[in-house]
Formats: structure tokens, C-alpha cells, sequence
């Protein structure tokens, strides 16, 4: 069938990877250094990944393709948890997919799945599907909507012994980073983005505490590749005991994991990988 459909330019593509995290249905990869649309199945057309394409490597073409088919995303989207799922959803509704939409829906009921709250097709700006969100309706990245965090009143309370930093090595970017360090041996790492100390309270005492910090952001940051082959680096050189990767639940900044796991496997290193999410509201999923 004829239909529109992604289209790389491979002669602009740097392989950057920042259009892979805004693919949350899984048509695209990085292989041999350039971004690839892997399945026509899986991708929709509608171009959310054109946007963080810092190259204009990508348009949306239309051409011979095969059918896209929701439900068989939707298998995809569903194993990566909510925050994915409401921001695919989403990503539905800001296009005014209603068949789509309504077909994920039957997907999540026919597998037991839970809803989780998102903005519903035609609601006014601010209305969510579910009560107590406030998560508003958008035509772009999910992750750059603008939103307001309800808190409740302050109340005076006595000062309380001020907590102490666990900060335990300096650089901590992973732009400045040395993979040579020291500190990295035996270390059990934290792989952290940017935004989650800042939505989460109790960073240090829960989660920096006893660990190697490296921080990054898969949004912002432009060298992906060359991140990915820092991290490969890192755990190549040295014994590693454990990751914890904590993201915050905009999808992307599924970006965080996806470095990650591409590191791994260049490394060829068997590491245990714990991965958290912080909604924006401050509440570990």
C-alpha cells in the first residue's frame, strides 16, 4: 500500500542517535553508525523523531510500504512500562490518530493493562483523561510541554540537621569524565539524567550514596556515538559491580537506558542494570 512513511538521508545522517529515543515504537536503530528505519511495520509517519534530528536528516515521504500496524506496537511499547505508554498515547492524540488511539486502548484492555492517566483525544488544554494529572495535551516532544507542579502549603516546621553531601568523585558529567579513573574500579555506578536530582528529594541519601555518579542528558546532549563509546570504555577497562540507570519518565529520556545497553554490548560485559524512573511529580515509579 501506499502510505507515509520516515525517509533518512543517509548522506546527512551523523549517527548521532538522538531521533532513537523519540521512537518509542521501535522503527528505528543505529547501525553501522547511521540512523535505519527497521520495520515499516512500526512506524507510524507522523515524524516525531524529525524534530531532534540536529542534521535535517529526516522526512516524512509517502511510498510503497507496508501496512502500519498499531496492535503489534503496541506489543512493543507495553513491555516499557507506563511512562512509555502514556507518552505513546499521547504522541496518538497530539496527531489526532483516534483509530490508532482507540486500537492501543483495545490493546491495553485485551492484556489487562492499566491506562495510565494521559491527555484524551479532543480534551481542552490542561484535561486530562484521568483525574488528579496534569498532564496537557502537546504537538512535540513530550518532555518540553510546559506544566505546572501543585505542592502543597508551606508549614513551618523545626530545622532539621542539614544532610550531608554523598558525593563521592569530581567530575561528575560524563562529557569530562576520564574513563581511566580509578574511582571507576570495583564501583557500583549510578547513570543518572540530568533532571533527576532536581525532581527527586532524596538523591543522595537514596540513590548516590556508596555509588560512582555519571550524568548526561539523551536530549541535549549532541554527542551520543560518543558517548556510547565512552561508557564502552568504562566498562571495558574496569570491574564494574553494579548500574543503577535512573531516567526521568519523559520518553526521551529513555535515551539514558538506550546508551547504556549499546555500551554493554560493545563491551561484551555482563553487568547487572537497575533501572528507576522519577515521574516529574518527585515519585519514583
Amino acid at each position: 500500500m501506499k502510505r507515509k512513511i520516515i525517509q533518512i538521508d543517509e548522506k546527512k545522517c551523523t549517527g548521532c542517535g538522538q531521533c532513537i529515543p523519540d521512537c518509542p515504537e521501535g522503527a528505528l536503530q543505529l547501525i553501522e553508525g547511521k540512523a535505519r528505519l527497521v520495520s515499516d511495520l512500526s512506524c507510524d509517519g507522523l515524524g516525531a523523531c524529525i524534530g531532534t534530528c540536529p542534521e535535517g536528516a529526516i522526512c516524512v515521504v509517502e511510498r510503497e510500504a507496508e501496512a502500519y500496524n498499531e496492535k503489534a506496537v503496541m506489543e512493543n511499547i507495553a513491555r516499557q512500562g507506563p511512562a512509555v505508554i502514556r507518552a505513546h498515547l499521547e504522541h496518538l492524540t497530539s496527531h489526532r490518530q483516534r483509530e490508532y488511539y482507540h486500537q492501543a486502548l483495545e490493546y491495553l484492555d485485551e492484556h489487562n493493562i492499566p491506562v495510565p492517566p494521559h491527555s484524551k483525544p479532543g480534551a481542552p488544554s490542561g484535561e486530562p483523561s484521568r483525574p488528579g494529572h496534569g498532564h496537557v495535551q502537546f504537538a512535540a516532544c513530550p518532555g518540553s510541554a510546559a506544566r505546572t507542579i501543585t505542592r502543597g502549603p508551606l508549614r513551618s516546621v523545626a530545622p532539621a540537621a542539614s544532610q550531608k553531601s554523598e558525593l563521592r568523585q569530581w567530575p561528575i558529567q560524563l562529557a569530562l569524565l576520564n574513563p581511566d579513573a580509578a574511582y571507576f574500579e570495583n564501583a557500583d555506578l549510578l547513570i543518572s539524567a540530568d533532571c533527576a536530582p532536581f525532581a527527586y528529594a532524596d538523591f543522595h541519601k537514596d540513590f548516590l550514596r556508596d555509588r560512582i555518579v555519571i550524568m548526561f542528558c539523551p536530549k541535549l546532549d549532541s554527542d551520543i556515538e560518543g558517548y556510547i563509546a565512552k561508557f564502552t570504555e568504562i566498562f571495558s577497562k574496569h570491574a564494574i559491580k553494579s548500574v543503577t540507570v535512573l531516567r526521568m519518565e519523559v520518553p526521551c529520556c529513555g535515551g539514558v537506558r538506550y546508551v547504556v545497553d549499546q555500551a554493554l554490548g560493545r563491551s561484551k560485559k555482563t553487568i547487572q542494570v537497575t533501572e528507576k524512573t522519577v515521574t516529574i511529580q518527585g515519585q519514583i515509579v
